[in-house]
């Protein structure tokens, strides 16, 4: 962890300023299922998200990405149980719900930042979150994870995290609350995120930071290989930790990047570990490439090869299919240098030495293995490049969710 920055309880209302809530207003049929939640910020905040590559955007996408095109916002309100995506009157129901939600907290609804996740393509009505609005807003307080609850799919632990730092002497919050579990894959972001942080940092800083922190974190996970149509990574900073306005590089900034880059990292650790019917969470990690952007390459490979997290899923120790996966990479590299260790609680083991089989007992290797937690490690030998890439193994089950998805 970087030096000074410390876990804390409260998700996105560990920060001045934040509350939060989560409710079921009627969109899932299971009434025990929370399926609408809102963050507000007490005071107007620095805005910045990052949206999915896919060509098919949810609607709220382009509504939060019109709504924020100032750097500004004060809410996020988001919906479970169906995407609104694909659907002729899906901006109209963003913009309608943008509306509705300003309106009971007395703010412009050019403030919100509006996110759906659930079933593409179903047809989606306005009525049961037009009805719950109220109850969502005369019930905010510190409830994270109420709210994190609420933003759920198919994911099966509540996902959120929170740091506190200093800044110039003053303390600083930042928290996150995150759903993912399947459709994650690179290239931003495969999942839905919200921050919060009090920290006081102009729009334009922002913006910055979380583009370019996401590359080393959200664009590093892959559950599936299928990148989603309403993936979303947004940042609220309210600027109420009273710090002095962060607007350029310096000792503020770096340790506002490193903050944020923890928490995105633990994140992006706690969905690839939820992964669709996971038993083990895998992490690649690469060292001494002849640079980073091989070493990404190298470790997104890794973690998206089906037969490498076969494997895994199978305690079975078969290193050519890792070294197989960095042969297809991309990555400019000699084969017949690379090292690879399986590493765990149950300990580490060496079974790859210059691009060959080293003598290793297999007894050994599958306890490593059997373990839910993996770092495979790739030692290139050629440079100083490194990167991590998050992963799970691929089960039985992640079949059998995904075949009864809609059902």
């Amino acid at each position: 962890m970087a030096k000074g920055i410390k876990f804390t309880e409260g998700g996105v209302c560990a920060a001045k300023g934040f509350v939060a809530n989560g409710i079921h207003c009627g969109i899932r049929k299971n009434k025990n299922k929370r399926d609408l939640s809102l963050i507000f910020s007490q005071k107007i905040a620095s805005a910045a998200s990052v949206y999915t590559t896919n060509l098919v955007k949810g609607a709220p996408l382009l509504v939060t990405k019109e709504n924020i095109s100032d750097g500004y916002a004060q809410a996020v309100i988001c919906n479970s149980g169906n995407a609104n995506t694909c659907n002729a009157n899906g901006v109209e129901i963003a913009e309608m719900t943008c509306s509705y939600i300003a309106k009971e907290l007395n703010i412009t609804p050019e403030n919100i930042i509006v996110a759906s996740t659930g079933v593409i393509g179903q047809p989606m009505d306005i009525s049961p979150i037009k009805k719950g609005i109220p109850e969502l807003v005369q019930g905010l307080g510190k409830k994270s994870e109420i709210a994190a609850e609420g933003i759920m799919t198919t994911d099966t632990k509540l996902k959120q995290i929170a740091v506190t730092f200093e800044i110039d002497g003053v303390k600083c919050a930042m928290g996150g609350i995150a759903k993912g579990s399947g459709m994650i894959h690179p290239n931003m972001a495969t999942m839905l995120v919200f921050i919060t942080t009090d920290v006081s940092i102009t729009p334009k800083m922002l913006n910055f930071a979380l583009k370019k922190d996401i590359q080393d974190t959200f664009n590093m996970v892959s559950v599936d290989g299928d990148t989603s149509t309403n993936d979303m990574v947004s940042v609220l900073a309210n600027g109420m930790a009273g710090n002095t306005i962060i607007s350029e590089n310096g000792k503020a900034f770096n340790i506002f990047k490193k903050a944020l880059n923890l928490v995105n990292s633990k994140l992006c650790e706690m969905i690839a570990k939820d992964g669709e019917g996971a038993t083990k969470l895998l992490r690649a990690i690469v060292t001494s490439a002849k640079s980073n952007k091989d070493a990404k390459l190298v470790a997104k490979s890794i973690i998206c090869s089906s037969l490498v997290k076969s494997a895994m899923f199978g305690s079975d120790a078969n290193w050519g299919r890792v070294l197989c996966a960095i042969g297809y990479s991309g990555a400019k590299c000699d084969i017949h240098k690379v090292d690879v260790s399986f590493l765990s609680k149950g300990g580490m083991i060496e079974v790859c030495k210059d691009g060959h089989g080293v003598e290793f007992s297999e007894e050994e290797a599958k306890t490593i293995l059997s373990l839910d937690e993996i770092d495979i490690l790739v030692f290139m030998n050629e440079g100083k490049g490194k990167a991590k890439a998050w992963g799970c193994d691929l089960t039985y089950e992640y079949v059998k969710i995904n075949g009864d998805y809609r059902t």
